[in-house]
């Protein structure tokens, strides 16, 4: 019997695996007719699942339950499907569970394992804090994207990500080199060791190193969604006038920032520039077209996928992985 991945359903149902995977979880944003397309496919490739988890009913293969934590957002579901694309040609299947970023996904990878015949977890988006005690004792191997999993006492646990603490200096400063003196930063929570907290800190860091403070009115903690950073933005811009430049943890939370500045009367860059982290295909094409920090998506999957094969096929020990992010200034930066 051939072993379909998820890959394969996409490919014969010509949607992409993003769209797979939504019908896998009950999305409402995929049309009805596209919704019996893609069931037609699985039904005659017998990809059964239920109320809980999807997969293949193949229980000669490796199954890899891959876990993102973020429904909305673009950079992570390309991340996902990249990787997923890289690992076209590797003997395990995949499902895929889209969860929401307050959302527990320590505790989804629990309940997988304990309902499936989990052969490996692949974490995209997620955060490093106290809820990992509750997989240091899963025996399979984990592989975390995006974050670093070195020193958090998970043997099973590889990682592959950038430097977020380097590159949030590198951003800080240059904004500062183009005399930016008030600049307000829409990030996540501060504490921790996953990499919201750790670009928190290259950006303490950047700023003291210039003589400046990481106030606390110049830190606006925030959900990095287009709603959320945008209704953050006109909330802190009303009250601060006179900040000149805006540093956002995500592309989305930046595209969210400029809409607001936008609805506030103010212009980019003239009167604030703004810089995200991600790298998203649509930066480019944005009015003015957004500077970032773009995370290297194909290294990324390329090198989560080559980590969590060895794990899984070869029995290597955990690793973790940094490759090069890169700073792209555009029209957003004056």
């Amino acid at each position: 019997m051939k072993i379909y991945t998820i890959r394969d359903i996409a490919q014969m149902a010509g949607v992409s695996v993003t769209t797979v995977s939504r019908v896998l979880n009950d999305r409402p944003d995929v049309s009805k007719a596209t919704q019996e397309k893609v069931r037609q496919v699985m039904e005659a490739c017998h990809f059964v699942g239920n109320a809980n988890a999807r997969g293949l009913k193949q229980a000669e293969s490796d199954l890899v339950a891959v876990i993102i934590r973020g429904r909305r957002n673009p950079f992570l579901n390309e991340l996902a499907e990249t990787m997923l694309q890289c690992a076209r040609d590797s003997r395990a299947a995949f499902i895929v569970e889209h969860i929401d970023e307050r959302a527990d996904e320590f505790r989804q990878a629990r309940k997988l394992i304990s309902e499936r015949r989990i052969t490996g977890i692949v974490f995209v988006g997620s955060r490093i804090d106290a809820r990992c005690e509750a997989l240091k004792d899963v025996g399979i191997p984990m592989l975390f994207t995006t974050v670093s999993t070195e020193g958090t006492g998970m043997a099973r646990a590889s990682s592959v990500c950038i430097d977020d603490r380097r590159m949030a200096r590198e951003g800080i400063n240059a904004l500062l080199d183009r005399g930016h003196e008030r600049i307000v930063v829409f990030g996540g929570a501060r504490e921790g060791d996953d990499s919201l907290a750790l670009r928190a800190q290259g950006v303490k860091e950047a700023l003291e190193a210039r003589g400046y403070a990481l106030e606390g009115d110049r830190y606006v903690e925030t959900r990095l969604t287009l709603a959320d950073s945008h209704a953050a933005a006109l909330d802190y811009f009303r009250r601060h006038p006179e900040a000149d430049a805006a540093f956002c943890m995500s592309d989305t939370a930046a595209m969210g920032v400029i809409r607001a500045l936008h609805d506030l009367g103010r212009r980019v860059p003239e009167d604030v520039s703004v810089l995200g982290i991600d790298g998203v295909d649509m930066d480019e094409y944005l009015t003015p077209r957004l500077s970032t920090i773009a995370q290297p998506v194909q290294e990324l999957a390329r090198q989560s996928v080559e980590v969590l094969r060895d794990m899984i096929e070869r029995g290597a020990p955990a690793r973790h992985v940094t490759v090069n992010a890169e700073l792209i200034l555009r029209e957003s930066v004056r």
